[in-house]
């Protein structure tokens, strides 16, 4: 595990003089994070110290970090090694404004069937103009992991799931990234709700693999054909298996 960051040269953190300089701050750190000069793990200097470095008052500073903490990158830790401690909270954020619209039925789930096969298929046709032989192992090292655990009789729901985002992982495209693990959320809600049956992951695997092959042959309109058979079908049994489930429990069966 990467051992966190604590100490920065002057460069990194560059004063800014503006009438309202905490937002500047706020929004400089945030585009730090961003682009990856500092990272979930991260401790960020003290109030005095950035105060130096930005060149203003410990109360521009405290006014600068109580916005990022509202805005979910940072997250204030007491104690001796306490102190603003960057985090990774924006996507589970996110997650739960997505989570709860459809809770509060101002989005139904035919509204997300569609709208999570147009946008996973605009992904995996970006993934198969930029893919590259390292995504394609990735893709290939899970559908692997997917055949074993389903070989166990076992739920392979998480690694189903590591597939989409692998696949969004492959578009090169951060945003894409960010809405497809929206979209799994969503998805997972439901699942664990009504549960599904090892049929839904046996048959996952099996259209993974064919769109796989269908990324590695860069065959777009296969490949799109392909993911949106398969997500209708997904969308289809989260649909029909609560009242399968009934009909399990009339019968005796289970589902």
């Amino acid at each position: 595990m990467r051992a966190p960051r604590t100490t920065y040269n002057d460069e990194i953190f560059r004063p800014v003089r503006t009438k309202r300089a905490f937002e500047e701050i706020s929004t400089e750190i945030k585009r730090l994070i961003f682009a990856g000069a500092l990272k979930p793990g991260d401790r960020l200097p003290g109030e005095n110290e950035l105060a130096r470095k930005y060149n203003v008052s410990r109360q521009t500073i405290r006014e600068a970090l109580r916005v990022l903490e509202l805005t979910g990158v940072i997250k204030m830790r007491k104690g001796g090694i306490g102190g603003p401690l960057v985090v990774d909270t924006m996507l589970h954020a996110i997650n739960n404004l997505y989570l709860d619209a459809v809770q509060m039925k101002s989005i139904s789930k035919e509204e997300i069937e569609i709208a999570r096969i147009k946008i996973e298929k605009a992904i995996l046709d970006e993934a198969i103009n930029r893919a590259d032989h390292e995504d394609i192992q990735k893709l290939e090292d899970n559908l692997a992991l997917e055949k074993m655990i389903y070989a166990k009789n076992l739920d392979a729901f998480e690694k189903n799931a590591e597939f989409h985002r692998l696949v969004a992982k492959a578009s090169k495209n951060g945003l894409f990234v960010i809405v497809m693990e929206s979209l799994i959320a969503v998805v997972a809600d439901f699942r664990s709700r009504i549960g599904l049956d090892l049929e839904v992951s046996g048959r996952a695997i099996k259209e993974h693999e064919e769109i796989v092959k269908a990324i590695k042959m860069r065959e777009h309109k296969r490949a799109s054909a392909l993911m949106e058979k398969h997500l209708t079908y997904v969308s289809e049994v989260l649909e029909e298996q609560p009242a399968r489930k009934r009909r399990g429990k009339k019968s005796g069966r289970k589902s």
